[in-house]
């Protein structure tokens, strides 16, 4: 009977913990201090992963821009706008974005590896969008687009944006695109 007690309990064991392993959650130490500092107390926490592409809330619409902006340092956001396109080789273009980390794009580079977000689009927005926030594109192609806003410009105003192509005779492809969803996902960096 104790030499099934104890087979039970390994197996419990085993089994909770195979499903901590199984469930992607890491263990994280915090270490806490008495006011006397006489001893210590370690304190260990299951904290689960945050993926970002699955934990995705869904994005409010507004109706204006304005509404849009006044709410997305809160929550994902969305609005309905314009896109057009842009090359590195424009009027008036540096071949740099406007925003940290000031990326050479000169080199047909359309692209930002973002830690969270992996490889995503570069966009130019309007200034009250902070640099670093992670936009999803819809209405334009099949597939959402992921951006990122890394860049600025004179005629970035409101609900437009600008996509960044390889050429300007790239950007010329894009036109002007009218009734597209922008959900901003992130609030900047």
């Amino acid at each position: 009977m104790k030499k099934q007690g104890k087979t039970f309990m390994l197996i419990c064991f085993l089994f909770l913990l195979f499903l901590v392993v199984a469930s992607g959650n890491k263990r994280e130490k915090i270490f806490t201090y008495n006011i006397n500092s006489v001893k210590s107390i370690e304190a260990v926490h299951i904290v689960s992963k945050y993926n970002p592409k699955e934990k995705q809330l869904i994005p409010k619409l507004y109706d204006t821009f304005k509404e849009a902006i006044e709410n997305g340092a809160n929550f994902p956001v969305s609005f309905i706008g314009t896109m057009t396109g842009y090359g590195p080789d424009c009027a008036g273009c540096s071949g740099t974005t406007g925003c940290a980390p000031r990326q050479n794009v000169t080199n047909g580079n359309i692209y930002f590896n973002d830690n969270d977000y992996g490889n995503v689009r570069i966009v130019a927005t309007d200034r009250e969008i902070p640099c670093g926030s992670i936009v999803r594109i819809s209405n334009y192609q099949k597939e959402p687009i992921m951006a990122i806003a890394l860049d600025r410009g004179g005629a970035i105003k409101g609900n437009i944006m600008d996509l960044l192509e390889a050429s300007e005779q790239e950007a010329k492809k894009v036109g002007r695109q009218r009734n597209i969803q922008f959900d901003i996902i992130r609030w900047g960096w």
